[in-house]
């Protein structure tokens, strides 16, 4: 990393107040009008986006924004549940978050990785987190879906040189994230170069860090646009 890059990182950990998760249930169910379907059980688990940072109540978040649009597509009613943490490794996925679930999950959502590259985390060890996380995760759910970091290189709140850098370091964690997961037979999901309208003003929330009400309703959609045939498959 180069002098300004880590100047500009030095900057954003001192001056960027992220948002803080929000209250709310983090648990609920989508078109639980159907009484007469088996809801399918939804956990998501992972970082500040599974948590709901930058939005001001859990119902508003990530994981029922993706409740609804699977419901959509599945025409199933779903019970969600949000396992998430600000500032989440995945080594907290595994250690911490992974143990608070009950029971087993139709669909097991992974989302974390922002955090590692923030940490600089070696490939090596990404690679080693990622893998051990899918394993124990395979005793919760059959049918598992990891998500890519999340597309800081975008963040406004960054510097240019420091984003430059994270794209890089993106790009490698990315790479291994595919072979991991091909590797262990789960989906992988490359959101991170996904066109989420990250670079509109209104994707980002107050802290101009995390996700809107409407970023992460739009990301919602378009994971389920990209995972529409694979729900059918594994779900439908």
């Amino acid at each position: 990393m180069n002098i300004l890059a880590l100047a500009e990182a030095w900057w954003a950990q001192h001056a960027i107040h992220l948002d803080p998760e929000p209250e709310g249930e983090r648990t609920g169910t989508i078109n639980a009008t159907d009484s007469q379907t088996q809801p399918l059980r939804l956990i998501t688990v992972g970082d500040s986006m599974i948590a709901g940072c930058g939005v001001d109540n859990q119902s508003h978040g990530f994981t029922p924004d993706m409740a609804t649009e699977f419901s959509r597509i599945l025409d199933k009613p779903i019970t969600w549940e949000a396992h998430g943490k600000l500032g989440a490794t995945m080594r907290r996925v595994r250690y911490r978050l992974l143990p608070e679930i009950n029971g087993t999950a139709d669909l097991l959502i992974i989302c974390a990785g922002s955090n590692d590259l923030m940490a600089r985390r070696t490939p090596q060890e990404w690679e080693n987190d990622l893998t051990a996380t899918i394993n124990e995760a395979k005793a919760i759910s059959n049918n598992i879906i990891v998500f890519s970091a999340a597309q800081l290189y975008r963040s406004p709140s960054l510097g240019a040189s420091l984003r430059k850098v994270i794209e890089g370091m993106t790009n490698q964690q990315t790479a291994i994230s595919t072979t991991v997961c091909d590797k262990n037979n789960v989906l992988f999901l490359d959101m991170t170069h996904e066109d989420v309208h990250a670079d509109q003003k209104r994707f980002y929330a107050h802290d101009r860090f995390h996700p809107s009400d409407y970023g992460y309703q739009y990301m919602a959609k378009r994971i389920g646009e990209l995972t529409e045939p694979w729900l059918k498959a594994h779900l439908g």
